[in-house]
């Protein structure tokens, strides 16, 4: 639970707020209350894909996907009053998310749920603004196809890594959550040596 906020105030304390903190925040909590009154999205399956699928729609990537395209929509809208932050506005949306899950799944006292996704959550909410960035800095058919092929890739990584660690093939998952924070990774090596 402590995770993603922790993570929202180190980033924002190189690289400053964006616009929308409120809008993240309103939509983060509307979101965990509908998360926590209707459940699952896609029935859990055993090991294979639907287990993967699982974890892509419910656990890992969409929870994550959806504030990026609502923030995006709201910068191509105008409803935003300065320029967002893609990854702060997902962190934030995150917040609530993640207090309502930790209480669900602390129950369970399930490893995965509790320091893994947390883990890919952060990946993916720096990770994929970090390739929209790429594509809005220098617009080009080829650029944008790279990016959101990236983007894709990176999201099935994320819910790849939840897979395996479900399946119990840790060396597998630890590779692919590696791989998965890679972009994280230099998206805040960039921020960090311009503040």
């Amino acid at each position: 639970m402590l995770w993603v906020p922790l993570f929202y105030f180190l980033r924002r304390s190189f690289i400053g707020g964006g616009a929308g903190g409120v809008w993240a925040l309103l939509f983060g909590s509307i979101t965990a209350i509908l998360q926590f009154l209707l459940g699952n999205l896609v029935s859990p399956g055993g090991f294979g894909f639907s287990r993967w699928f699982f974890g892509f729609i419910d656990i890992v990537s969409l929870p994550v996907l959806v504030p990026v395209v609502i923030c995006l929509i709201l910068f191509l809208f105008r409803g935003f009053s300065g320029d967002p932050d893609f990854a702060n506005f997902a962190l934030l949306w995150l917040i609530p998310i993640a207090a309502l899950r930790a209480i669900s799944w602390g129950s369970a006292n399930d490893p995965i749920l509790l320091v893994a996704v947390p883990l890919l959550w952060t990946a993916l909410a720096v990770g994929i603004p970090f390739f929209i960035h790429l594509m809005m800095g220098s617009f080009r058919w080829y650029t944008a196809i790279v990016s959101v092929i990236c983007i894709v890739l990176l999201s099935a990584l994320a819910a790849a890594s939840y897979w395996a660690f479900f399946s119990q093939q840790t060396l597998i998952g630890f590779l692919l959550l590696f791989a998965s924070h890679i972009p994280m990774g230099i998206s805040f090596g960039i921020d960090v040596s311009r503040a």
